[in-house]
């Protein structure tokens, strides 16, 4: 992203990229939607995102060792490209960046609405249009700045959790006023209150809980041993899916499933019968620090995949030049803010329900590229028996998770949006694949597994 960027790449450390995958993990998904997960599977919204992480680390595993095998800036949209041509490559990048802008206009929007809770006299499009410029200014100062404030809000996060736990793990001993003592469900019906279409409908929501491990994929080409990429997405996967059941568990036991509200963190929800004035700010804080993280980590995303598209033309060459003493891909950050700017006007302009349908579908779409990942892998690298069935296991519960969202009214309208989206694009492929193939661009590279992975894959 800046100038010697090829210097700087192959710097970073196993665990720093895990750091990294945190922050750009835990976000306005975890503390806010999953209060819509708890409303729609009662506790058992728990068993979602256990299979959730169980998905999302079968997708990471195979993306790390494509990324080790051979490490590519362009992550899973390159490999895409390999598996299958280049209409694989230019559908999964534009997908995945319009699903991106998107998501990033309502987590703006998420963004002025917890800064409204301080200052509520303040428009909440003036808020939206700081959070946005600020993120644009840690793009613009490149990589090293973006890794420190990134590793910065990792740690802030985790923190806020733990203290979520002590402050849970104190209310279960009996140690806080009010409220009252933490207790597990007893019964069957107690924990599927809504039954299995419950946990099905509400997998959806554990899924965007873990939204973001593409952007690791994009970081992993920035380790110093690549190989190092598998252990390195294991340990971050480990690590929230503890937190995430720790947490939510917690949560879940002190107040009953059916008195979280969508509006609000379930975590401030289960602590709010309790004498401790100072937990709403601080959790209104840290809601604003895991947006504001999130929203950073995706204009990185955005950014990074734009500049790759125009580098393989199949985006304008302009944005991939880069200007100024910072060399900075100006453009194509240019074309990203305009998309922020017309995001944000949508959100705040567009009656809720149908900017909350947009932003699902937009979900759905990193679902579809998750999905395009898992099968990529089954061209390019060579797997074990037990490496195909995590394999074709990941791809069953992603399909799990998108149909699932046909048994609830907001998510329906955002799964028919989405596949709305994905006929516009497939009609764009349509009209470019005569050009090139009178260009000879249309096909992928010859793929050799055994060039690219001698050994089978463990």
């Amino acid at each position: 992203m800046n100038r010697g960027a090829k210097s700087k790449e192959g710097n970073l450390k196993w665990w720093q990229l895990s750091l990294l995958g945190v922050a750009s993990t835990i976000g306005t998904g975890y503390f806010l939607g999953s209060a819509l997960g708890i409303r729609l599977g009662g506790p058992a919204f728990l068993l979602s995102i256990i299979l959730a992480a169980a998905a999302t680390y079968f997708v990471f595993d195979v993306l790390a060792k494509m990324t080790a095998e051979d490490p590519q800036k362009g992550s899973f949209r390159t490999y895409a490209k390999k598996a299958f041509g280049r209409w694989a490559g230019f559908s999964t990048g534009w997908m995945y960046w319009c699903s991106e802008v998107l998501i990033m206009g309502s987590q703006m929007t998420a963004l002025a609405i917890f800064s409204r809770f301080w200052f509520p006299s303040v428009p909440m499009w003036i808020f939206a249009s700081g959070y946005a410029v600020l993120g644009l200014i840690v793009i613009w100062l490149g990589n090293k700045g973006f890794d420190r404030l990134e590793n910065v809000l990792a740690v802030i996060k985790v923190a806020a959790i733990v203290m979520f736990l002590i402050i849970a793990g104190a209310a279960w001993m009996g140690w806080l006023k009010g409220g009252t003592k933490p207790h597990f469900p007893g019964s069957l019906n107690a924990f599927f209150p809504a039954g299995g279409k419950g946990v099905w409908s509400s997998l959806i929501f554990a899924f965007y809980a873990f939204g973001g491990i593409e952007v690791m994929g994009m970081m992993a080409v920035r380790l110093k041993n690549p190989k190092e990429a598998p252990k390195s997405g294991k340990v971050m996967i480990i690590l929230l899916s503890i937190v995430y059941v720790l947490s939510i568990g917690l949560a879940v036991m002190m107040v009953a499933w059916n008195q979280f509200s969508t509006t609000k963190s379930p975590f401030v929800v289960a602590l709010s019968s309790y004498q401790l004035p100072f937990i709403p700010h601080i959790f209104n804080a840290v809601l604003i620090v895991a947006g504001f993280s999130t929203m950073v980590a995706s204009l990185y995303a955005v950014t990074t995949m734009l500049v790759t598209l125009s580098e393989d033309h199949d985006a304008p060459k302009i944005f991939a030049a880069k200007k100024f003493h910072r060399q900075a891909p100006v453009y194509a950050l240019s074309l990203t803010a305009g998309g922020l700017i017309l995001s944000i006007v949508l959100s705040l302009l567009i009656p809720g329900k149908i900017y909350e349908y947009l932003t699902t579908a937009a979900g759905l779409m990193l679902l579809y590229n998750w999905l395009f990942i898992l099968i990529s892998a089954g061209k390019i690298v060579q797997l074990t028996m037990w490496g195909q069935i995590k394999r074709y296991t990941g791809m069953l519960l992603i399909v799990s998770a998108v149909s699932g969202t046909a048994m609830h009214p907001t998510s329906r309208t955002g799964l028919l949006i989405s596949l709305g989206f994905l006929v516009i694009i497939g009609l764009v492929v349509l009209c470019m694949r005569p050009i090139w193939k009178k260009s000879g661009s249309g096909q992928g590279k010859t793929l050799n597994k055994s060039k690219l992975n001698p050994k089978p894959a463990r």
